[in-house]
């Protein structure tokens, strides 16, 4: 399944314009690295704190993980949208995502109600109003998720649709204990979008999110695969197979293990993309730039027992994780994607905390108690005074994706602690 096209080094090129032209931001494979240490304290705020720095350590316990779960479940609850699903394309700004219309919404809608409906099962709130909103999400999902496709011939977003609407369709099936016809249901459903998944699978292997680098169009997108989105989505597909014994297509999982391999740098860091491998150095593709991918990646590589995937591997970078978090955290909020050092956007933010949690639970259990800790007060110091979570303003689907990824990583938290 690998493909090489003979412009694989003109696209690499061409790459930081491309996403100049669509983000705002040039990723140059000519900049400058930058130093790997902390960065320093910001300075305060108008109201003399700064925000950035964390809660107190004797503050972080199981009850003030329960207290945030309420109240990020409450956010959720209160901004549901009355057909089930949650967000929308309102709020826009100056400078805002690239998203060929009607379709990149509907996969902008789909992943971030995914995300949202999974939070919420995850949260095991038993409020009758918890219960009535998880049942019109999951309404929604069966309504509009097999219509979900690529927007058009530039954008295959509807990846992060499939992958995060697996997400909460297994969650609901694992609710749904002693229900057998609902069981069966959403088992179907989440069958189906395995195989749209794998229609959209990228001539490289794997999945990206952009085919806008020449003017060649295929059936199979052939645009820049990007490791993060392959391990997103067969992660998805792996939890779905243990959960529900959904099938995989095992062409289809070789040829995307092969394809985040490639990516991989022998210190488990990994290139952005399929036009960044050939530049290692590059400051995206450094530790501190790798640092949310990386534990995407290595989780995947895990679930489909890659050799090479240690404890020791998942647990110096679950160690990275919460020493260099400053670093993701000075992109977070930032309404320029790749602004930040390192070439960080806002979106890596809450993305890299769930995923610490994914790669973090292969590790012995006292291993988790010792990360759980160290996560739960980041995440604790995050959450805004509304009870929600986000990192990027992307229309207004950022503060229910942003929640749904630290209700499932403070599940993770509470039964660690």
């Amino acid at each position: 399944m690998k493909h090489f096209s003979a412009n694989l080094v003109n696209r690499q090129r061409s790459l930081s314009l491309a996403l100049a032209l669509i983000c705002g931001t040039f990723a140059s494979a000519q900049d400058k690295s930058a130093p790997e240490e902390k960065p320093a304290a910001p300075a305060p705020g108008k109201a003399g704190v700064d925000t950035r720095i964390l809660i107190p350590e004797d503050q972080v316990s199981r009850a003030a993980v329960e207290a945030a779960i309420t109240k990020g479940v409450d956010y959720l609850v209160a901004k549901q949208n009355p057909d089930g699903s949650f967000g929308g394309a309102t709020r826009t700004k100056g400078l805002n995502i690239y998203a060929p219309l009607p379709g990149a919404h509907d996969a902008f809608l789909a992943g971030a109600s995914g995300l949202a409906l999974a939070g919420l099962v995850d949260a095991q709130d038993t409020r009758p109003a918890i219960k009535d909103c998880i049942s019109k999400g999951e309404k929604w999902a069966f309504q509009t998720l097999p219509n979900l496709r690529r927007a058009d011939m530039t954008t295959t977003y509807n990846a992060w649709g499939h992958a995060y609407g697996l997400r909460a369709i297994t969650r609901l099936y694992k609710s749904a204990e002693g229900d057998e016809a609902r069981r069966s249901s959403l088992k179907n459903l989440a069958q189906q979008q395995i195989d749209l998944a794998n229609r959209y699978e990228d001539l490289n292997g794997g999945w990206g999110y952009l085919d806008i680098y020449d003017d060649i169009r295929t059936q199979k997108p052939s645009g820049i695969t990007t490791s993060f989105t392959s391990a997103t989505v067969i992660l998805a597909m792996h939890e779905a197979r243990e959960t529900m014994g959904v099938v995989l297509d095992q062409k289809v999982i070789t040829s995307t293990l092969a394809s985040i391999r490639l990516q991989q740098f022998p210190d488990f860091t990994y290139a952005y993309s399929h036009g960044h491998y050939l530049a290692p150095q590059v400051e995206i593709n450094r530790r501190n730039g790798s640092l949310a991918r990386s534990q995407a990646c290595n989780a995947a590589l895990r679930a489909f027992d890659d050799p090479k995937m240690t404890d020791a591997v998942l647990s110096t970078w679950g160690d990275n994780f919460i020493e260099f978090e400053p670093w993701l955290d000075y992109g977070r909020k930032k309404p320029v994607p790749h602004e930040s050092t390192f070439k960080i956007s806002g979106y890596f933010y809450y993305y890299g905390i769930y995923y610490f949690t994914v790669s973090a639970e292969n590790l012995p259990k006292e291993k988790q108690r010792e990360l759980a800790k160290g996560l739960a007060r980041i995440i604790l110091t995050r959450q805004e005074k509304d009870g929600s979570w986000w990192d990027y303003p992307l229309y207004d689907y950022h503060q229910p994706y942003g929640t749904g990824y630290a209700l499932m990583a403070l599940k993770w938290c509470r039964e660690n602690m």
